[in-house]
């Protein structure tokens, strides 16, 4: 891959050396390498994000379109790293390459760390001005996304997941009951917008002072935005400080109200339980999913192994959730 990179990147900044490459951990469905190319008598700081051995969802996008929603996004203010350039074919599997950022996306470490305290001050109120850019790109501009046609948001996503329980081959009674109790009380339905798909602290670059860039969008659709409100509630994403429901970070009114002002939105916090329990049944059928590729031998990983263990944490924050509020 080292070569083919090297070539590559000669054709696009002219002569020179690939000082650094490097394979940065983490990432279940994607490999991202950090690489400096010296040219010029410059250093560029570069990001590659390459197609790895399986996905987590059926509908997870491919890197082309990925790549190109990344170009709209930074084309209307999201904060975002600058999209460079796409490969089709870099040894084998697609990939693009982007401008590397500096800062920390590890979740723990974001929501726990006292450097970065700041951050976490000013972190709701950043998350919600970017949901809201996020969610006002035009529908028009988009390359063809997954989405739900001609029906409401929430009873495509739910087909989608059954699909997902019953391609387990399993049972989990849980997530089942959590998938029927979503199908009972179905939410008011809103008009579609661009869904991240995986809006969390752990897809957000931080530094000292506040949010650097918006992370990972392979799971970017066309859905209700309050999905993408929802996401961060789950408590996958707070890291251990439940106290903190809104991504281990604060409350969710300020943030939700700073959302509704920019966006002119009147969702209501008690609309988001729906898609919390969505979120927790999601996230739960992907673990799942995840430690089926290292089971069947596709992948073979230690960390898709360990996430197939968290789908009994999902579990039971559906049956927590359903008990105490549902």
């Amino acid at each position: 891959m080292r070569e083919a990179l090297e070539a590559a990147l000669r054709e696009r900044f002219g002569p020179g050396e690939l000082v650094a490459l490097r394979r940065i951990p983490g990432g279940a469905s994607k490999e991202a390498w950090a690489l400096d190319y010296r040219a010029g008598g410059r250093v560029y700081p570069l990001f590659l994000r390459r197609a790895g051995g399986g996905v987590i969802q059926r509908r997870t996008l491919a890197l082309a379109t990925e790549f190109r929603l990344l170009e709209l996004a930074h084309a209307h203010g999201v904060k975002v790293a600058r999209p460079l350039w796409y490969f089709p074919d870099l040894e084998g599997r697609e990939a693009f390459l982007m401008e590397r950022l500096e800062g920390e996306s590890i979740g723990t470490r974001v929501v726990r760390r006292p450097e970065y305290q700041r951050a976490r001050e000013t972190l709701p109120r950043a998350m919600a001005e970017e949901l809201a850019r996020i969610h006002r790109i035009p529908l028009g501009e988009l390359p063809p996304l997954p989405g739900p046609g001609g029906k409401p948001a929430h009873l495509w996503i739910l087909e989608e997941l059954y699909g997902d329980l019953d391609a387990l081959g399993e049972a989990h009674p849980a997530l089942e009951w959590g998938l029927r109790w979503l199908q009972d009380h179905p939410p008011r339905p809103l008009p579609p917008v661009l869904v991240h798909g995986d809006f969390r602290v752990g897809n957000l670059m931080v530094d000292g002072e506040g949010l650097v860039a918006v992370l990972d969008w392979e799971f970017a659709h066309l859905g209700d935005p309050r999905e993408d409100l929802a996401w961060p509630l789950v408590r996958a994403w707070r890291f251990g400080e439940d106290q903190r429901r809104l991504g281990g970070l604060g409350e969710v009114g300020p943030f939700l109200e700073r959302y509704n002002a920019l966006t002119g939105g009147e969702i209501a916090e008690e609309e988001l339980f729906w898609w919390e329990v969505l979120g927790n049944v999601r996230w739960g059928l992907g673990a799942l999913n995840q430690a089926r590729r290292h089971l069947k031998g596709e992948e073979r990983s230690v960390e898709l192994a360990v996430l197939g263990r968290l789908a009994a944490e999902m579990e039971y924050e559906v049956l927590y959730l359903l008990e105490k509020h549902g």
